[in-house]
């Protein structure tokens, strides 16, 4: 097995209990006990979980998220979202990824696309996202070739901002943009909670031939501090929580709605 193929399926096991033994790696993969360490100390690194004598744990940080990011409820939801979104991903694509735990949702979802590794292990997709945790998140995927904008950071969202951000994103063309918002509404649009964060987005969209906002149905009816520009993404793409009513004042506004399958999975 691959590093890259081990390093997700180490990522998979640990979902499913939320900790995980150097011994547990060495029986289910058949690795050594050093190798077993070392792919460890990799993921550490990489922040996606946090080592314990022997072995790690998952969610387990030595500093504390900022606000945006302590707040996981809707976490099946976002799950959903982010399998629907990464699904739409193929080799060679340029992917646009904006902040928030949607779209790092939706990062760790490509992260673990089997079917986007080559066997050479050079990079097969290319992100470009102005979030530091999302560049960090996919650090370790050798697969993945991240771009990452300059400018100034949002310590409350770990997004990069301002002049130099702008500049990174008028000189690149994506393929697909996933962007994420806090809050929708018919009359008003998608909207987020800071106006250099806005223009951030707005640009993202403008850059990518396809570009979906993402988020999950607890914000769908409620508005944040600045609207985003509505005529110009493709879609939104949210869970089954969505009411009917909801879909249907949405479409009217003319705002595309894709409601993500919960069984959908990352191939």
């Amino acid at each position: 097995m691959k590093r890259e193929e081990r390093l997700s399926t180490i990522l998979e096991l640990l979902a499913e209990s939320g900790q995980i033994e150097v011994e547990d790696i060495v029986r289910r993969l058949a690795v050594s006990p050093a190798t077993a360490r070392r792919d460890l100390d990799s993921l550490a690194a990489a922040s996606l979980l946090s080592r314990t004598h022997g072995g790690a744990v998952s969610h387990a940080v030595a500093y504390d998220l900022p606000v945006r990011y302590q707040k996981e409820d809707a976490t099946g939801q976002k799950h959903a979202i982010a399998a629907h979104a990464a699904s739409l991903v193929s080799q060679d694509m340029i992917v646009g990824l904006s902040g928030g735990t949607t779209a790092s949702a939706i990062a760790t979802q490509l992260g673990m696309r089997r079917d986007l590794v080559n066997d050479s292990g050079r990079p097969t997709f290319t992100v470009v996202t102005n979030a530091v945790n999302i560049a960090s998140l996919l650090a370790v995927r050798t697969h993945v070739k991240v771009m990452v904008t300059g400018g100034i950071l949002n310590p409350r969202s770990y997004e990069l901002v301002g002049p130099f951000a702008e500049q990174t994103l008028e000189k690149v063309t994506l393929d697909v943009a996933f962007v994420g918002i806090n809050g929708l509404e018919a009359s008003v649009g998608p909207t987020v909670s800071d106006d250099m964060e806005a223009a951030i987005n707005n640009l993202m969209i403008r850059r990518a031939r396809q570009s979906y906002l993402v988020c999950d149905s607890s914000k769908i009816g409620h508005s944040a501090f600045v609207s985003l520009e509505q005529s110009t993404f493709t879609a939104l793409i949210t869970d089954s929580g969505i009411t009917d009513e909801q879909k249907r004042v949405l479409i009217e506004a003319g705002i595309p709605v894709i409601v993500a399958d919960p069984e959908t999975k990352s191939r």
